[in-house]
């Protein structure tokens, strides 16, 4: 089992910044990988980011790449997701995302979530 525990998160104007943090507890392993996905209002949940856990490895979603970056501190356990030039469609439910290394983009443990709001 994983659990992850997301902060951060809030309103912002576009073109503003955010940041995202997500504790990991539990079972992470050289081959997890970590990441983050969000829901828009309506829609389904998609992937946003994820990094391998043991390697800086990293995916992004189309939509995000350039504007967002994904990191870690294994040492703490953290991953972070930090959103630069964030636009109106952003707006969304962010979950921190945990696989046991076999797929970038299902997941097997997801957190809570954290609202990003992006409006002027």
């Amino acid at each position: 089992q994983v659990q992850l525990v997301e902060s951060g998160g809030g309103s912002v104007q576009p073109g503003g910044s955010l940041s995202l943090s997500c504790q990991a507890s539990g079972r992470i392993t050289s081959q997890s990988i970590l990441g983050w996905a969000r829901q828009k209002p309506g829609q389904a949940r998609e992937f946003v980011a994820a990094i391998r856990w043991s390697f800086w490895t990293t995916r992004y979603a189309d939509s995000v790449k350039g504007r967002f970056t994904i990191s870690k501190d294994t040492a703490k356990n953290m991953v972070y997701l930090q959103m630069n030039n964030l636009k109106p469609e952003d707006t969304a439910i962010y979950s921190c995302t945990a696989s046991d290394g076999s797929n970038w983009y299902e997941p097997d443990y997801w957190g809570q979530g954290t609202h990003v709001t992006v409006s002027s």
